[in-house]
Order: C-alpha cells, then structure tokens, then sequence
C-alpha cells in the first residue's frame, strides 16, 4: 500500500513538473486533428522548399566531384563560406520577418478563418480599424514588417556580395586554402562569382519570410522548385558542354537565384504594397533590436561550423572532400525539420500574440513529438541511402573511405539536430531572442574547446564527434527554458 502510495505521488509531481507538457498528448502525433493538419500545411511546403537549395548545392557538388578531388575540395569550401556568410546576414532576418508577420497578423483578428471572409466578402459591413488600416483601395494590405524586411534584405545582399569578393583570398587563407594550394583556383572562382548572387539571396529568404507570416509556404515552394530545375538543367550544360568547370556551376547557381528572387516579388506584389504610407510605420528599430540578438547566435552557431571546416580543410583535401559530402547531406537531411519549426514559429506566435496559451503548450508538444520521430525515420535513409550512393559524389577511394567513418555520425544525429532545429521555430515564435541567443554562445563556446580538442587527436572523427556534441548541447539548452518554466514559458508554473 505504502509503495503504491508513493508511486502515485510519484507520478503526480512528474505530471506537475513544467517539462511535462511536451509529453501530453502523445496519442495524437501522428492523428489528423486541426493541429496536425495545421502544421502539414505549413511545414510539408516549408521543408520541400528549404531542401532545394541544399539539393541543389549537392547535385553542384556531385557534378564538381567528377571534375576532381581538388575542385571539389575547393568549391566545398567556397560553398560552406558563402553559405556560412548569407546565415549571418539573413537567417535573423527570416526569423524575426516570419514572427513580426504572423503578429501582425493575428492582432487584426481572432482567427484566420475570419481574416480570409473578411478579405474575400468587401460587403462585409466593418473590418476591423487595424485591418481597416492594412488596406488600400487595391486591395492590398500594408505590411509594415515586409517593407522593412526588403529594404534590410536588400541592403545586406549588397554589402555582403562586396565584402565576399573583396575579401575572398584572405577568407580562403583563414579557411586553410593557402596561396600555393591547388585548391585556391577553383575555390577563388567559384566563391567571388556566385557572391554576385548575394543580393537575390537575401531578398528571396526576406521574401519567404514575409510568405511564412501569412502561412503560406506554398508559393516559396514553387519558385524556388523553378529556380532549382533551372540551376540543375543549366549545372551539366555550363559545366561539362560549354567547359567551364567550376565557373559554370557559379554562374548557373546565381541565375537560378535572380529568377527565384523576381517570381517571389512578383507574387508579393499582388498581396502587399512594398511602399509604407509613412517612413514611420517602417519597423526598423524592432528589427534591429531583435535581430542584433539573433545575429549574436547565428555567429556562434556559424563559427562552429565553419571552425570545423576549416579544420578539415588543414587536414587536407581529401578529408575536405570528405567532409563536404557529409556535412552537405547532414544540413539537407536535417533542414527537413526546419518545416516544423516554421510551423511551430508561425502558430505559436499568432497565439502568444493572442495569449492563448493552451494552444501554445499544445503547439510545442506536438512538432516535438513530430520532430523526434521524423529524426528516427531520418537516421534510417541516410545511413543506409549514403552507405550505398556515396560513389554518386566521388570516385577517389581515400575519400570513399573516410566517408564511411562520416556516415555513422550523419546518421546518428539526426533526431538530435531535428529537435535542436524545432527548439529553435520554439524560441522564435515565442519571441525569446535573448535566452535563444545567450544559451547558444555558451553552447558554442563549450563547443569550440570540443573541436580543438578531438581534432587535434581523432582528427576526421574526432571533428564529427565535436559537432555532434554541439547539436546536443543545443537539445539541452531547449528543454532546460520549458523545463524551468521561465521566460515565456513562466506560465507553465500555474498549471
């Protein structure tokens, strides 16, 4: 009696602990109830368009790999610099873009469903005075956060294609691309070509933004699938017909850029009017503000990643060929989880904004769930998928071998860096930039001492082993907020 007594108290403080909302509801992960059906909405299209740029950056990278060992070192290390570079630049950016939409949107009513009548009945008697203000006589609303995200997103494509050329050589020599490696040549090229796609990037991801706060992830979809099917037509044509090499993956990349960038301005400009009534209703200082916070992550989480680069670089061109692959099929393999975390971002803001705080902890809950399970389902195709298709990316047999050292690791993390990813949408949607920011320089910190430390004695393992120490560090950073039920989650305490 005394031991089943103390097996219900038990469980009663588990229940009561805050960490224990994100294991409420586990039946119902995989049903179709409105929450599931709202979130496969929003993060199938999501996903599908945040994987095409890395798949198209893997078919440069297998199309390359048949040039050479060298050129694909080379451009491995031009793609993980500008690629490292436009997350600095943008990924605050998007974010913020994404949550101060979804706000706006919600504060002008209850719910979308009554937002789409209202839009599609002008007889309607009254909107709202807030939505009353979003409108002009064509129709279109006046997005204060979208004005202000393009004009940011502009003026940083700009700075960033110029600092990149600029600097190209000496980023290539911190890299461990030296003067006389052979590896300079291809990277140089490679690198200062496609940062004239620079500005086109961030418009376009300032664009996705603006489309992810009305929930519509669908139309970034499908210019980004042009853009891509054009880049993959234009890859073998510039590259091996008209034998240009690595000038003609840069040239075919940046075009497909530029084209993605003018179908999206293109659709917004039929929703929204990019010109703000008044230079006042422009959001700079929030976006400042919030976004100086984020940049403060993004280049902690940056500089891991691309310390761990360079290293491998320093070990040489195989094991930078090496790494490449894998760190490519990681990032693609894992940006599946950024649809849920878009989604995620995107409900959670609407109902913090609304202080409904139910549907936040049941949001939370659920693309968790969703997130762990995608992650078991991913570390099954990609450690058996890579295992038998490493050959499509290389035929050198030193690279083929040290692949098989990466692929465990790839494969292994991938629940990890699923739900990392989802803590992230979490955070965002729930406008914690400051605890989003100051947990993962810590995380980077003790990140950093991690790679210097097995690089220096397991070397290509050893770097693989410190980065996925790095994605769980950031698991545990995430469920430490909820679990102490504080910040945004301080309402967890009353329930």
């Amino acid at each position: 009696m005394v031991a089943t007594d103390a097996v219900v108290y038990l469980h009663r403080k588990i229940k009561n602990m805050p960490l224990w909302v994100l294991f409420q509801d586990t039946r119902s992960i995989f049903s179709k109830d409105g929450l599931n059906l709202e979130i496969t909405k929003i993060a199938v299209p999501a996903a599908l368009g945040l994987m095409a740029d890395p798949i198209a950056s893997l078919i440069d990278t297998a199309f390359i790999g048949h040039l050479g060992s060298v050129e694909l070192a080379g451009v491995g290390v031009a793609i993980a610099i500008f690629n490292q570079a436009s997350k600095i630049a943008i990924f605050p950016l998007v974010s913020i873009t994404t949550s101060f939409v979804a706000e706006e949107d919600s504060a002008t009513t209850s719910s979308s469903t009554l937002d789409d009548i209202e839009l599609q009945n002008p007889m309607l008697p009254k909107l709202p005075q807030d939505m009353n203000r979003m409108l002009n006589n064509t129709g279109r609303r006046h997005i204060s956060s979208a004005s202000s995200a393009l004009l940011i997103g502009g003026m940083l494509g700009l700075i960033q294609a110029l600092l990149l050329i600029v600097s190209a050589k000496p980023i290539l020599n911190y890299m461990g691309i030296k003067s006389d490696s052979p590896m300079l040549s291809p990277a140089y090229k490679y690198l200062t070509l496609r940062s004239l796609g620079a500005p086109a990037v961030l418009l376009s991801l300032a664009m996705q933004g603006v489309f992810r706060g009305f929930k519509d992830t669908k139309t970034p979809l499908y210019a980004i699938v042009v853009g891509a099917i054009v880049n993959i037509v234009l890859d073998p044509i510039l590259i091996f017909v008209f034998k240009m090499g690595v000038i003609g993956a840069a040239i075919a990349h940046v075009f497909s850029q530029y084209l993605i960038s003018l179908i999206l301005l293109w659709k917004l400009m039929e929703q929204v009017d990019l010109l703000p009534p008044h230079i006042k209703d422009l959001q700079l200082g929030r976006f400042l503000k919030n976004g100086f916070l984020l940049l403060m992550r993004v280049i902690a989480a940056t500089f891991c990643v691309t310390l761990a680069a360079s290293m491998s670089t320093r070990l040489g061109s195989t094991e930078m060929a090496a790494f490449q692959i894998c760190l490519q099929v990681w990032v693609a393999a894992s940006l599946l989880a950024d649809g849920l975390a878009v989604a995620g971002q995107v409900i959670l803001a609407g109902a913090f904004a609304r202080q409904d705080y139910t549907r936040a902890t049941a949001t939370a809950a659920r693309v968790l769930q969703l997130a762990l399970a995608m992650g078991l389902v991913l570390s099954l195709i990609v450690g058996v998928g890579l295992s038998f298709s490493s050959g499509v990316f290389t035929t050198d047999t030193k690279v083929l071998r040290l692949l098989s050292l990466g692929i465990p690791f790839v494969a292994a993390t991938q629940p990890i860096n699923t739900i990392a990813f989802v803590f992230d949408g979490i955070n965002y949607g729930s406008s914690d930039y400051f605890y989003s920011a100051f947990s993962m320089v810590l995380v980077a910190l003790a990140s950093v001492v991690c790679l210097w430390l097995l690089s220096s004695h397991y070397g290509f393992v050893g770097i693989w082993v410190a980065l996925s120490i790095f994605m769980g560090l950031r698991v545990i950073a995430g469920l430490g907020r909820i679990g102490t039920a504080s910040g945004p989650w301080s309402f967890l305490n009353k329930y």
